[in-house]
């Protein structure tokens, strides 16, 4: 159902890049049972402090997938 695992790492756009690794995998879903929204977590480190982000999408993924 999501297009990248758990695991996979990616750098953030803009000015201070920042590597990112996806944590989890969310789905929203309708009173109906359809799949309304995917969502991941992903988590980067800064200043030795865990910093997560629960609305990543994607494209944000897609954008700056770090190739092994």
């Amino acid at each position: 159902m999501h297009k990248f695992p758990i695991g996979t790492q990616y750098k953030t756009r803009g000015k201070h890049p920042h590597v990112c690794t996806v944590v989890d995998q969310l789905t929203t879903t309708d009173s109906n049972g359809e799949v309304v929204k995917k969502r991941y977590v992903s988590k980067h480190s800064f200043l030795d402090q865990d910093v997560f982000d629960y609305d990543v999408v994607e494209t944000t993924i897609a954008m700056g997938l770090i190739s092994e």
